[in-house]
């Protein structure tokens, strides 16, 4: 009987890893073909045109439901277990969250950045396609609607619901998908802002047993950025316009305390789905078979670091 459930602990784990590892390494084929096709169809500044732009966040997302496919396919696992129902206060527990991440946690991160700048590094940014007019509604869909469905199935399904699935304690998994997530996305000014997004995220999973709550509040995250950046928030000039600093000071202090009551709720008073400590077991398959996603993760990281201070 326990070998049986040591067989099937190790299983979870190795395709949990297994599908972070194909996450990681599909986006770079499949860019590295699509600049090829730009440089023959379109020769050079083929980076700024919107359609490349458009691509460029397009096909992380068709690798996501790819790897997706192929874990619910090897694994035979039923849809509902990752997208199972779960109360509805987790939904409001989960937009609250993810207020107070991004009005209150940002500037935690914009101090990360500064000490970054001091040191020479310079943000290159993402660049985004143009928002003007109906590219908001491509956009939307694109940049806010399938990383919310896609990304959240591949972290906070798979990951973390196979990390719970093999009795890893809560403080593990959380940690370990945050840092994951984090490392995923290889930009060196957002790593804390996306490692404690992850984390927190995580945490909203693991209570609710679903994942739907997090698709909700990761949707609004990247819908609210494109929102702001289409009508101009703090860019200056004739089309753009900044909040004012009253409101800025009522809202960092409304976000801070959204933040901060989620947190002690999720933290200390609800119980569900709870398994207290850093426990790992298995922890070996899993960073065995995630290792190539996260040696190709951490390369593009370290190289966009380098290319920050190259640049500054």
């Amino acid at each position: 009987m326990k070998g049986q459930e040591t067989t099937s602990r190790r299983t979870v784990l190795r395709e949990a890893g297994l599908n972070y590892s194909i996450s990681a390494a599909l986006p770079v084929v499949l860019a590295l073909l699509l600049g090829a096709i730009a440089v023959f169809a379109a020769g050079e500044g083929y980076e700024d045109a919107d359609w490349y732009r458009f691509a460029a966040f397009l096909l992380p997302q068709i690798c996501f439901a790819a790897s997706s496919l192929i874990w619910f396919r090897r694994g035979r696992v039923p849809v509902r277990a990752v997208y199972g129902r779960c109360k509805w206060q987790y939904f409001l527990i989960a937009l609250a969250l993810q207020f107070g991440l991004m009005f209150s946690l940002s500037d935690l991160n914009v101090w990360f950045l500064r000490l970054l700048e001091r040191l020479g590094y310079r943000d290159p940014g993402v660049p985004l396609p143009s928002l003007d007019g109906w590219n908001l509604l491509p956009a939307m869909l694109i940049i806010a609607v399938l990383p919310a469905v896609f990304e959240e199935t591949v972290f906070r399904g798979i990951m973390v619901g196979g990390m719970r699935a093999a009795g890893w304690g809560n403080a593990a998994v959380v940690l370990c998908s945050g840092a994951l997530f984090s490392l995923f996305h290889h930009n060196p000014a957002q790593t804390l802002y996306q490692f404690v997004c992850g984390v927190c995220l995580a945490l909203v999973a693991l209570r609710a047993g679903s994942i739907f709550p997090t698709m909700a509040a990761h949707f609004i995250n990247n819908a609210a950025v494109l929102a702001l950046t289409a009508t101009g928030y703090e860019t200056g000039g004739a089309n753009g316009w900044t909040m004012p600093l009253g409101w800025e000071i009522g809202l960092g202090v409304a976000s801070a305390v959204c933040l901060a009551a989620s947190l002690v709720y999720l933290l200390f008073f609800d119980r569900s789905g709870q398994n207290k400590g850093a426990a790992m077991p298995g922890g070996g398959t899993f960073f065995l078979f995630a290792s190539a996603g996260v040696a190709l993760c951490a390369a593009q990281w370290i190289s966009m670091l380098i290319t920050g201070f190259l640049g500054g």
